[in-house]
């Protein structure tokens, strides 16, 4: 149809949402998958050798326990080679314990117990607090190296927010550290990841985690030598043991919060 003299026509013009900033994508190199893979294999290799160091028996028991059953028949059988081939045990508990924490593997409080159970309270402390504080320490570099893509893609948001906080408390850093080992306010797995990414220096990185650890460790440890009668990991941390951490945490940062204060 032809259009009639003096009529107009209106052309409608579609303008286009902006696009939403797309999440940064990450991608290893081949020496970060090679350095990482060698971690790897460094720890196996540990393993192996501690293996053939021990008699010829059936180790069918030897595996992560994942619950408080696994937990006892470990301790039952581990309990025969503790006192004849203690350097062997001890080695073998510390790369497991530092190769769990290295690669974020869960049931590391199981370990925790067990060195309770096999050692004591002092010496099964210092067992913990060492070896978490290596395997932390371990997480902290590998991450360092290799961690950017794995936060981006699981904890977009609680880097967003770590990466906040820490920027306001570089003066106080230690103290806010101590306060995340002490209190449940981020997972412990996540510090150790994203510390290196937010610029945490290693130095405050490792006094927050070998003294923030010392708490946790003793409630846990201690726990192990009555390992039979737990009757699950809640049992762990009654309403006094959380209050007690709790307030360790809090009189961590006041002097942060005293300083703010007075500011």
């Amino acid at each position: 149809m032809e259009r009639e003299e003096g009529e107009t026509t209106t052309i409608g013009v579609v303008t286009a949402a902006p696009a939403k900033s797309a999440t940064p994508i990450y991608s290893l190199s081949f020496w970060e998958v090679t350095a990482a893979s060698g971690v790897v294999l460094g720890f196996l290799l540990g393993l192996v050798c501690v293996y053939l160091t021990m008699p010829q028996s059936d180790y069918s028991f030897l595996k992560l326990p994942r619950n408080l059953e696994d937990l006892q028949i470990l301790r039952d059988n581990l309990e025969i080679y503790t006192s004849d081939y203690t350097i062997q045990v001890l080695v073998g508990y510390c790369l497991v314990y530092v190769f769990m924490q290295t690669f974020m593997i869960p049931g590391t409080v199981f370990m925790s117990l067990l060195a309770g159970a096999l050692f004591g309270v002092v010496k099964g402390m210092a067992l913990v607090v060492s070896t978490a504080t290596a395997g932390a320490s371990s997480c902290y570099f590998l991450s360092k190296l290799i961690g950017r893509p794995l936060l981006f893609s699981l904890w977009p948001d609680k880097l967003v927010f770590f990466q906040d906080q820490v920027a306001r408390r570089k003066d106080r850093l230690l103290n806010y550290m101590l306060f995340l080992r002490l209190t449940p306010t981020l997972p412990n797995t996540f510090i150790n990841v994203a510390s290196p990414i937010v610029d945490v220096p290693y130095h405050i990185f490792f006094l927050a985690t070998f003294i923030g650890l010392i708490p946790a460790a003793f409630v846990t440890v201690r726990a192990g030598l009555a390992l039979g009668e737990l009757k699950s990991l809640g049992d762990l941390y009654d309403f006094s043991s959380m209050a007690t951490l709790c307030l360790i945490g809090v009189l961590s940062v006041t002097p942060t919060l005293i300083s703010k204060k007075k500011a």
